[in-house]
């Protein structure tokens, strides 16, 4: 089904209302490896096109599902050398707007071990599985070639401490980009708007961990405190451990589109968190409408809009 403007995601106050649900089964998992990713740009879609269908999220059996991991303590210290008062003044970034409202969370229930690092020759970031075997991460993070190709990725499911026992580390084999975002020139407006890539992962680590579906976010949501972060802060945890953030309201640009557009935002965000999606609830179930991307001095910023929702479908059809 297609978004409309009055299908609406439920705030937070509602989700906290919903009752975990217990797994049906249990399974046990194999883990695989390779290398080399071809990267595949894909058209945007035309002024006045139509979004194409929402992709459906799916939850495995075998998984419990869960909508507020209780916080995980022991995970919690902050690590020492980050200095949070000094390390972006020259950028003149601020990414923590008042309290620090991100909880660290240690749970394979479904959809938070969705949830998982990112590494990548160019540093760690964060992503969301929103297929089988696909990866929904940012597009600053990825090491486009001048030849056609991208570095190496991997990503790890529910990253705490190392990769999960259970899910282990799938390595990327396609890339479908919007856009080359190019993080370390700094991303400037266009790119803000196209700062994800859809990665088709080696095997089909989405049957054990589930997936988010897709949504295209329309500025009939703005303000909605409906969505929730998941990522990995270098501040909070070293990038070890994952954190998540409930009541976070989007501001869509006005200028753009919803195709493809930058949404404004003052969730708490630290490098690390980079890719990890932003998501809500229709019912008890998941779809992702943007992932994290940029931040500045007033707002913090998320890549999202019809587009995202595109690339999800051509990766998906032409990689099952």
């Amino acid at each position: 089904m297609t978004t409309k403007k009055n299908d609406k995601p439920m705030l937070q106050d509602e989700v906290k209302g919903l009752k975990p649900v217990k797994a049906k089964r249990k399974v046990e998992v194999d883990e695989n490896g390779v290398e080399q990713i071809e990267a595949i740009g894909v058209k945007v879609l035309e002024k006045g096109t139509k979004s194409l269908s929402d992709q459906a999220p799916f939850c495995p059996d075998h998984l419990d599902q869960d909508f507020n991991p209780k916080a995980d303590k022991a995970g919690s210290k902050t690590p020492i050398f980050i200095d949070r008062n000094t390390f972006m003044q020259q950028e003149g970034s601020r990414t923590i707007f008042g309290a620090d409202n991100r909880t660290v969370y240690n749970s394979t229930a479904y959809p938070w071990g969705c949830v998982g690092r990112v590494e990548t020759a160019l540093g760690v970031g964060s992503g969301a599985m929103i297929g089988p075997r696909h990866l929904l991460t940012c597009a600053h993070v990825i090491d486009f070639k001048a030849d056609g190709t991208t570095g190496w990725v991997k990503f790890s499911p529910m990253y705490y401490n190392g990769p999960n026992a259970t899910f282990g580390t799938a390595n990327g084999i396609k890339t479908y980009y919007k856009y080359k975002v190019k993080g370390s020139d700094g991303i400037n407006s266009t790119e803000q708007q196209y700062d994800y890539v859809v990665v088709v992962l080696d095997r089909n680590v989405g049957n054990q961990t589930g997936w988010f579906g897709a949504k295209a976010y329309t500025d009939s949501w703005d303000g909605l405190a409906s969505w929730t972060h998941a990522g990995y802060p270098m501040d909070k945890t070293g990038a070890q451990r994952p954190t998540y953030q409930n009541s976070i309201a989007l501001d869509g640009d006005a200028f753009t589109t919803d195709a493809h557009e930058a949404m404004y935002h003052q969730g708490d965000i630290w490098p690390g968190q980079s890719g990890g999606p932003f998501w809500g609830y229709w019912g008890s179930t998941p779809y992702v409408v943007a992932v994290q991307s940029w931040q500045n001095a007033s707002n913090n910023g998320a890549s999202g809009g019809s587009d995202l929702v595109d690339l999800v479908n051509k990766a998906r059809a032409e990689y099952p």
